[in-house]
């Protein structure tokens, strides 16, 4: 298999503790150094990784050793901080959404280009056994031809729980973009890419209370619409309905839907890598759980970083920045749509990402 790949972390957040530990029990991958602004937390971060360096930014993105930069920054710091790591000659894979704007995600995707570098991005999580096993289904050819999809997302919000939750209200926050990456992504995998979208949004109250850690009953300002409702129209012709909500309680519909000419399908949470895919085709009297057949088993967050990582040179990685940079266009039209109500365009494609073998 070779050496691992060195991977070094910017941004020591909540989310990086959970990378931490795929990537210490993946071969193909080596934490070697993490950097952050508040150099603190980056200790604690590492704590139970001695072996791993804390840096700067700047002496990260400088260290010989790093191969891959794991860019874990907050949604607005993304685009800089990949800039920053292509200049430095190195590929870059990025905590979702690839940047805060398509436009500065396209500066990102063209830097690359012009340096010879690679860019990934999350969610990976379609590459674990839920996603992939409806995605074998359909392409096994057991619902028939797909016409239309379901996504549905709904939470009270995330300042209930985050100690820190001022960037899921800020632009580039928001239901959409903070959770619609795992839902598109997961669409356009079962389903192919987006052509055209329309939909409407709007926002229950202009401040938050955040509801646990040391700033516990501080309200914070909401810039962003905090529910988000839309049809996508697939290239293959498919129609998916998407509801993104901060402002409902709970919700009993399925995570996503699949229906196609010969039979249903219930796909799992995409912000989870397994999950029971359920069967049901014209005549049946029940729904069928379908066995994992497809994907990573026991996957988590992190998986996407080996699987950029050993995609051959030339090759466009399953967890890709074009197909990101799609995501990213499908959902800043999306909002777009809804402000001005008429559908729009989508400007930007992308393969539809090879599957995933069992594994």
């Amino acid at each position: 298999m070779g050496e691992p790949v060195n991977v070094g972390v910017v941004g020591c957040g909540a989310i990086s503790s959970q990378y931490f530990r795929t990537i210490e029990r993946l071969p193909r991958l080596r934490l070697v150094a993490v950097a952050d602004l508040d150099l603190d937390r980056a200790r604690e971060a590492v704590r139970p990784y001695p072996a791993v360096d804390v840096l700067g930014v700047a002496e990260l993105m400088a260290d010989p050793r790093v191969d891959v930069v794991l860019n874990l920054t907050v949604p607005a710091a993304h685009a800089g901080i990949a800039l920053q790591a292509i200049a430095a000659g190195k590929d870059v894979y990025c905590e979702k959404p690839l940047a805060a704007t398509s436009a500065d995600a396209a500066r990102v995707l063209r830097a690359a280009g012009e340096a010879g570098v690679r860019v990934g991005c999350a969610p990976d999580t379609v590459l674990g056994t839920g996603t992939q096993t409806a995605r074998k289904a359909i392409d096994d050819g057991l619902i028939g031809r797909p016409v239309a999809a379901t996504a549905t997302m709904m939470t009270p919000g995330h300042e209930r729980w985050h100690p820190n939750p001022d960037f899921y209200y800020l632009p580039g926050g928001g239901p959409l973009l903070d959770m619609g990456p795992y839902y598109i992504t997961s669409l356009i995998t079962l389903l192919g890419p987006v052509t055209t979208v329309v939909g409407a949004s709007g926002r229950t109250r202009a401040t938050r209370m955040i509801g646990s850690g040391p700033r516990r009953g501080e309200e914070i300002p909401v810039t962003v619409d905090t529910h988000v409702t839309g049809v996508l129209v697939h290239a293959s012709g498919a129609l998916s309905t998407l509801v993104m909500s901060f402002d409902g309680v709970a919700t009993k519909a399925p995570h996503i839907e699949v229906h196609g000419e010969e039979g249903s399908l219930v796909v799992p949470d995409p912000n989870h890598f397994d999950g029971q895919v359920l069967l049901r085709k014209a005549g049946d009297d029940a729904w069928h759980d379908l066995p994992a057949s497809a994907g990573y088993a026991e996957a988590g967050r992190g998986v996407g970083v080996a699987d950029f990582a050993s995609t051959p040179a030339g090759e466009e990685p399953r967890a890709g920045g074009a197909l990101a940079f799609h995501v990213l266009d499908v959902m800043e039209s999306l909002l777009a749509a809804a402000r001005s109500g008429a559908a729009v365009t989508i400007a930007s494609t992308c393969e539809r990402p090879r599957p995933v073998a069992y594994e």
